[in-house]
């Protein structure tokens, strides 16, 4: 298959043609990720990221520009956007004096946090029954079985990389769900 042929069929929403193009440009994506954050987990993150938005967006691509450079640009943007929201250390000035201190945010859960996600939980498994089967089945493996990305690429017999963007698509579909709810 040749690469403007898979976007043509990816704008019609064949799988084959997403798989294609997942495959073609995964290590680009992934390689230049990794030059920038010099983190396996986080350039691999940024890749599914980048191809779970670029295939939710396809139809928008311009055919007159390469597809591998609209990826790259896709997956700069992520990654400057998360840099913009991981910089958790705010500098505020103090009201009595001219010094500055800085405020640590703490993101771990209170525990009325912890209570509010138990009774959460019953909802979230109403919801979980309204995805696609596929979708349910990859979101049960890796959250409720706990399964390795390879596990569940063993699974379901798919490449991993089919698996992770897969599985970000169900979280996305996931998370519609419940902010309609």
């Amino acid at each position: 298959m040749e690469i403007k042929e898979a976007i043509s069929k990816a704008k019609q929403n064949n799988q084959v043609a997403f798989n294609f193009l997942l495959d073609t440009f995964w290590n680009d994506v992934y390689a230049f990720q990794l030059k920038r954050t010099e983190n396996e987990n986080d350039a691999e993150d940024i890749t599914i990221q980048t191809f779970s938005k670029a295939f939710d967006k396809i139809d928008t691509f311009d055919d007159n520009y390469k597809f591998k450079t609209w990826l790259i640009t896709i997956s700069k943007n992520i990654h400057i956007d998360l840099v913009r929201k991981q910089k958790k250390i705010i500098q505020n000035t103090s009201k009595d004096n001219d010094e500055h201190y800085f405020e640590i945010i703490d993101d771990s859960p209170t525990p009325e946090d912890k209570i509010i996600t138990e009774q959460n939980l019953a909802n979230l498994l109403r919801d979980i029954k309204k995805l696609k089967p596929h979708y349910q089945k990859v979101i049960n493996l890796r959250y409720f079985q706990e399964f390795s990305y390879k596990e569940i690429s063993e699974e379901l017999n798919e490449p991993i990389n089919n698996v992770k963007v897969k599985l970000l698509r169900a979280k996305k579909l996931l998370a519609a769900i419940i902010t309609k709810t």
